[in-house]
């Protein structure tokens, strides 16, 4: 095979004018023997262009993925469709391993992903020289072959990172001779704080992740092999961070190494403790060793996160994963009492000034408020946002220290209630207050002590803010309205106020993400009060059309299941306006599906179904109604017209349903 008349098909394909004609050249060579391994040639070749090189890495990357695996003929055909040659799958197996050593960083990621599928498919039966390869390179005292082959180990155990424990006897007989070399190379690797040592010390750390985060195979992770690993993680999450670092900029450092060494660190130890470590929660084969774990390292890991959480008070920078993953180890930690008598003495200080300077509006929302409203909705209402990581994390674990700790709850109502009598408190702190007050809400309505006195705190501090000059307080009172929806008012009048004034955030109020908050607030007041139901019946139409707006405006999905809510609360009064709420949901479909983002969004999808999901609430509820079901289909068989231009995966079921019910069969 001719590497030349490859590399100039390669090098056409980065080329607008020339990509048809080189696309066709590699179509017509791919299945001729020695491409393949050619591929890989040009891909370790310093002689190459980079690009060249980056594009045959995807193009081998793409050909394993589609065609390494052995398939058989479709039933009824006895072609057998194309395998990469037997020859050429061996001469890759050969020298992938080292196509990883020796490649660049962004070619490198291709190779892995390479090497992962051949590893599925070929280990241990057609390739068991793996582990000979890996553990030769292991021992190098090379840099660059030593990085590599712990690349190489990486794909190996997160091939076998979810399967079963019985399935995983080829990973451990390969670990009971990589574990010790790893654990020995990153011990004396600790002191070493430069670049290189730091991102080998990560990598070992992600390969210890993936062998024991699913599955924690004792037979292999003996107590006193466990004892090492936990001295390893408790120096990495304690050690400091080179000072020069402060200097980068802080969007970026996260991505720093010595960050991400400690992201990791903590991504394990937290693992272990709430998987292995927690008695009472963990099943059979790991009650040993959670009372080991508890007992031996639970405290003293502790201690160094208790740590943590004082550099994140004094605002010494922490990473918001670090500062999370702490945050989700400490509530772990207040369930024992073990845990929690170290934690104690230290949890009101959390509480007011690690947690509550969490939950509060920061620089950062307003930011994004101001500059991108709906990007601020989807933050919000995301709470896999990175953005969301150590608050969602915060809020966690103050609600478990309030709901196990008895004394954890008046002490924090106290200072909140503190911050929302002075009239000069902080805007910002208030939204904190009311943040907490509301994460606590199914708590604070299950005790007497508090229930009876939520009310007159719904009316002096949360009703005011609902006309707040500042639309985040606006936001955060309808937030807190929807937490207490359940909440048995006594004075009807203060329902009355609760449904009016949220009534008048949505269909009044400028700020869409006031709106949204409005929105969810009024369905579910409606659904907890049979009051607030009448009281919204001789506005349903307004609230529906404004419902409408607000969806077609955010495209946020939790509003579609507040409208089908709302639907089907108002059945009689949405007879009068259901044509035209077909017709909007429709349009509002179309636009979503026709977006420029909607092959790559999983949330245009999300959305998408939910709009389907609505219109078929619709046509549910108007059974009954002949007249308007009929009206319904046309709009219905538009709506089935763009699925069938542009299908989405659940839309088929919807499609069966709608036409059956719009002719009113």
């Amino acid at each position: 095979m001719d590497p030349n008349r490859i590399i100039q098909a390669l090098k056409g394909t980065i080329d607008p004018n020339l990509r048809l004609a080189a696309e066709n050249e590699l179509n017509q060579s791919y299945k001729i023997i020695n491409f393949a391994p050619t591929l890989l040639q040009i891909i370790v070749s310093d002689q190459v262009e980079f690009p060249v090189r980056q594009a045959a890495a995807i193009y081998l990357k793409n050909m394993v993925s589609q065609y390494w695996q052995d398939r058989e003929p479709p039933p009824g055909e006895v072609i057998f469709p194309f395998n990469i040659h037997e020859n050429d799958r061996q001469q890759i197996r050969d020298n992938i391993v080292e196509g990883i050593i020796q490649s660049p960083d962004s070619v490198r990621a291709q190779l892995t992903v390479c090497l992962r599928a051949i590893i599925k498919h070929d280990f241990p039966g057609r390739w068991t020289g793996i582990v000979d390869k890996i553990g030769m390179y292991l021992q190098s005292q090379n840099g660059a072959s030593g990085y590599g082959s712990l690349l190489a180990l990486y794909q190996l155990v997160k091939t076998y990172e979810y399967k079963k424990a019985e399935e995983r006897d080829p990973l451990l007989a390969a670990m009971q001779l990589f574990l010790p070399r790893i654990q020995q190379q990153i011990t004396e690797l600790l002191p070493d704080s430069t670049v290189f040592s730091v991102l080998i010390q990560k990598q070992i750390l992600k390969i210890f992740h993936a062998l024991v985060q699913y599955s924690l195979p004792l037979q292999l992770v003996s107590n006193t092999i466990m004892t090492q690993w936990m001295e390893i993680l408790r120096a990495v999450i304690d050690r400091g961070v080179p000072p020069e670092t402060l200097e980068i900029d802080e969007d970026d450092r996260p991505e720093l190494v010595w960050w991400k060494c400690k992201k990791w660190a903590l991504h394990i130890i937290t693992r272990l403790f709430e998987r292995y470590g927690s008695p009472g929660n963990v099943t059979k084969e790991y009650f040993e060793f959670a009372d080991f774990f508890l007992k031996t390292y639970a405290v003293g890991i502790q201690q160094v996160l208790l740590k943590v959480m004082d550099q994140h008070r004094q605002k010494h920078y922490v990473t918001p994963h670090v500062l999370q993953q702490a945050l989700n180890y400490l509530n772990q930690g207040v369930s024992h009492s073990l845990t929690w008598k170290q934690m104690k003495p230290h949890m009101q200080t959390i509480s007011q000034e690690v947690i509550f300077p969490l939950m509060c509006y920061k620089d950062e929302d307003e930011k994004l408020w101001l500059e991108d409203p709906y990007e601020y909705i989807r933050m919000k209402f995301n709470v896999y946002d990175d953005h969301a990581f150590p608050t969602t994390a915060a809020q966690s674990l103050l609600c478990k220290a309030a709901k196990k700790r008895k004394e954890v709850l008046p002490k924090m109502m106290d200072f909140c209630h503190q911050i929302l009598m002075d009239p000069n408190s902080d805007p910002r702190k208030k939204d904190g207050a009311l943040h907490v007050i509301g994460s606590l809400a199914e708590l604070l309505l299950k005790k007497r002590a508090y229930k009876d006195q939520m009310e007159l705190l719904l009316q002096n501090y949360v009703f005011p803010l609902l006309n707040s000059n500042l639309g985040y307080l606006r936001a955060r009172s309808c937030w807190v309205l929807h937490s207490f929806s359940p909440l048995q008012f006594h004075n009807e009048l203060n329902l009355r106020n609760a449904v009016e004034l949220v009534k008048r955030n949505l269909i009044v109020d400028k700020e869409m993400p006031v709106k949204v908050e409005a929105a969810i607030a009024l369905q579910t007041l409606v659904s907890n009060q049979e009051q607030a139901k009448v009281y919204i019946r001789p506005f349903i139409r307004p609230v529906m059309q404004e419902l409408l707006h607000v969806i077609k405006e955010t495209e946020n999905d939790d509003l579609t299941s507040v409208i089908q809510k709302m639907i089907c609360e108002y059945n009689e009064e949405v007879a009068i306006i259901a044509i035209d709420m077909t017709q909007n949901l429709a349009e509002i479909f179309s636009k979503v599906l026709q977006s420029d983002e909607y092959e790559e969004s999983e949330d245009k999808t999300v959305m998408a179904l939910g709009i389907l999901s609505t219109i078929d609430t619709i046509l549910t509820v108007m059974e009954d109604h002949k007249e308007i079901t009929q009206q319904l289909e046309g709009i219905c068989l538009q709506v089935i017209g763009l699925v069938l231009q542009k299908p989405i995966i659940g839309t088929v079921l919807y499609c069966r349903k709608i036409p059956g019910k719009g002719s009113g069969g």
